[in-house]
């Protein structure tokens, strides 16, 4: 840990800002945009169209099963990982060639899926939010190996955070941008809207090179066996995982569980809001637009407390404050429609939960093994994932049977299993 001097030292700030004006990271952001985008067209935004038309809390939170291919993409991360398309992977390369199909087909699926209807079919909706899912899942597979292909070990960190505030805007523009689409076009306008969005992601691969490490690759895997190709592409990444991580099971848990009760409450979060009487319009401007800002600030703090603190203090202080935050939600239930305590209690969740992301995100990467970071990580994020989804779809029959006040209380307690983890995980790392 470095010193307070040192802190204020403008030359190693200056040097610490200076790489994200490189292209490659600005190209991440818009990358990381392309990622954020989709999430909430198959989650938070969808909620709310759903609560429009009439569809049950119950419904609702079972919903957030459909992302359940953010929780099974390393499955197939290793044919992304290892694998080509023909004719496209010769002339774009491996990394740009399965970025671009991805988003092809995610742009299909949000048109379709804008064009369904919730209200009077409910099953044609939850396929369609499946298949936004699934695409949605494979883009990140290949933008994170993409990202993490490009940079030199030093850049990871300036990559991991540009990825993360470029995936903030994907949110707002899927978030607050989709609801205020819908508020005066309709939401298959809406959907639309979104699916155009998509080609930020598409230029930007585009216009950025094809890692050298992969074309380098390409040419050992004509030589190489197909039982030594396989191996390389599914065994090696796990086994190496676990050789690294002798506690490697306690890990994962703990990654499933650390930010289990601010997903609780947030796949809630919508329908809460517009139970509480707030507009679209409303929503947006808070939750959407002034949420984004403050996870953004989280994200940036969360950054500054993991170079000075180290990883897991950072973690452990960003896990107690977010599931705190969690209460100001039950306090706006016992208040209702009130839009100025809306501000602080989404200020507060989202700077809280933007401090524990960035930090996360540092955790998780710094489990990866570079010759296999791709599919690891793929591997470490779905498992994260599973408490957005799985774990979480519950949280609407919860709701429903105990009240918003008792929820968002028993989404406080549900963060604490990750903590006492993180504490144990804490005792058998190394200082510092």
């Amino acid at each position: 840990m470095v010193g307070f001097k040192n802190f204020l030292d403008a030359r190693g700030w200056e040097q610490a800002f200076a790489v994200y004006g490189d292209r490659r990271i600005v190209a991440i952001f818009f990358m990381g945009f392309s990622s954020g985008l989709p999430l909430a067209l198959s989650g938070a935004t969808l909620a709310v169209w759903m609560a429009e038309s009439k569809v049950s809390l119950t419904t609702i939170g079972i919903f957030a099963l459909v992302g359940i291919a953010y929780n099974l993409k390393f499955l197939w991360s290793p044919l992304m990982d290892r694998g080509r398309i023909p004719w496209l992977t010769r002339r774009l390369g491996r990394r740009r060639s399965w970025a671009l199909a991805t988003q092809i087909a995610l742009m299909a699926a949000l048109v379709g899926l804008g064009h369904s209807d919730p209200a009077t079919n409910l099953e044609k909706t939850a396929l369609l939010a499946v298949l936004v899912a699934f695409f949605s899942a494979s883009q990140d597979i290949v933008i994170d190996a993409f990202r993490i292909d490009l940079l030199a070990e030093h850049e990871q960190g300036a990559g991991a955070a540009s990825t993360q505030l470029g995936y903030r805007g994907g949110m707002l523009a899927s978030g607050a941008g989709a609801l205020y689409a819908a508020t005066y076009g309709g939401w298959p306008f809406a959907y639309m809207v979104m699916a155009g969005c998509v080609c930020v992601g598409m230029a930007a691969v585009l216009l950025t090179r094809e890692p050298e490490d992969n074309e380098r690759d390409d040419d050992k895997g004509a030589v190489t066996s197909f039982a030594g190709q396989l191996h390389e592409a599914v065994v090696a990444p796990f086994t190496d995982f676990m050789r690294r991580h002798g506690e490697w099971m306690v890990i994962l848990v703990f990654i499933l569980f650390y930010k289990f009760g601010d997903a609780l409450a947030g796949v809630m979060a919508s329908p809460f809001y517009v139970d509480m009487g707030f507009t679209k319009i409303e929503i947006a401007n808070v939750s959407k637009i002034f949420g984004v800002a403050a996870t953004v600030v989280g994200i940036v703090v969360g950054g500054v407390l993991v170079y000075r603190l180290g990883i897991f203090r950072t973690l452990l202080l960003c896990g107690i404050l977010q599931a705190l935050s969690n209460l100001m939600f039950a306090y706006q239930a016992t208040v209702g429609h009130d839009v100025g305590l809306l501000a602080a209690t989404i200020g507060i969740e989202n700077v809280t939960g933007g401090m524990g992301s960035a930090a996360f995100v540092a955790y998780l990467s710094s489990l990866c093994s570079h010759a296999f970071s791709a599919t690891q990580y793929a591997l470490l994020s779905s498992v994260m994932a599973l408490g957005r989804t799985v774990l979480a779809s519950g949280g609407g029959w919860a709701a429903q049977e105990l009240g918003w006040v008792p929820f968002f209380i028993a989404s406080t307690g549900a963060a604490v299993p990750g903590l006492v983890l993180l504490l144990w995980l804490m005792r058998r790392a190394r200082p510092g």
